[in-house]
């Protein structure tokens, strides 16, 4: 007979408990765990490091321009495929696949809205839609903002965010709109109209060879990526290492190629005093 006896127990499985997905955003810079709640109060930038996320057109629009006062135009624009672009995805299937995930019809949104009260001419660059590149509707929209603010004598902003540059897969058709975007803004100029270039991360190629560097103020968000051709290239270009931060917004500023480094959340209120600056 045995001492002791085979215990008896009873095993409980408990459920576990699983958390919802979409409740938490890592950050892309510091590895930061944030509730996406605190992240959106917070316009999208992280409380520990202050890396800015990258937002929508929409929800840029959302930021800067007073609630219930923008109108678009102009978006009934499409692109085409003028030179029937085949890769690995053809550039209708890419356009129909950027649509699909992003909302939009093109990489801008161009408008009327008013800041802090002011009437203004606001376009927004997605780098979502195809890296936010300019094809002949992008440029096609810019052009018609400045000429819309030229008419109207009203400021005009455009935040960039295009890391593609002029778009590939219309060839010399989309390079006609960095000397059609900059020729407008030669006549807005002439108008004494201001016109206020905001650049974000990315800015560059194409898009900053043109109409974005040449802004009557030309501001930045924290180290945002600005330049023409990437760092990479020109280290493999000129086999040398590049300046800490270079083409970075702080690097661009203690140089002069860019006028302020503006966080987000001042961003609306730095527009709304430039433009009592600048107008009548």
């Amino acid at each position: 007979m045995a001492l002791f006896g085979k215990p008896k127990y009873t095993v409980v499985r408990v459920k576990k408990r699983e958390m919802p997905e979409g409740l938490w955003t890592k950050c892309e810079d510091c590895s930061e765990i944030i509730y996406n709640k605190v992240l959106e109060e917070n316009l999208k930038v992280c409380p520990k490091c202050q890396y800015h996320f990258t937002l929508g057109a929409h929800e840029r629009i959302q930021q800067i321009v007073d609630s219930g006062t923008f109108q678009e135009f102009d978006a009934q624009l499409r692109s085409v495929d003028p030179l029937e672009f085949k890769g690995p995805k053809t550039y209708r299937q890419k356009l129909q696949l950027d649509q699909a995930a992003t909302g939009l019809s093109e990489a801008a949104v161009m408008g009327e809205g008013k800041i802090d009260g002011r009437r203004s001419v606001v376009g927004v660059t997605d780098s979502r839609f195809i890296m936010g590149s300019m094809g002949s509707v992008v440029g096609e929209k810019v052009t018609r903002a400045i000429e819309r603010a030229m008419r109207g004598k009203i400021p005009l902003v455009i935040v960039s965010g295009s890391g593609g540059g002029a778009r590939m897969y219309e060839g010399m058709f989309s390079l006609m709109q960095m000397s059609k975007t900059s020729v407008a803004l030669a006549g807005l100029h002439e108008a004494g109209v201001p016109f206020v270039s905001v650049l974000t991360d990315p800015t560059m190629a194409g898009v900053m060879a043109s109409y974005a560097s040449l802004g009557d103020v030309i501001m930045a968000e924290p180290r945002a990526l600005i330049g023409f051709t990437g760092p990479r290239v020109i280290e493999q270009t000129i086999r040398q290492r590049l300046p800490e931060g270079f083409q970075r917004s702080e690097f661009l500023l203690e140089h002069g190629l860019i006028d302020q480094v503006v966080h987000r959340k001042q961003l609306k209120s730095t527009l709304s005093l430039l433009f009592s600056y600048l107008t009548p």
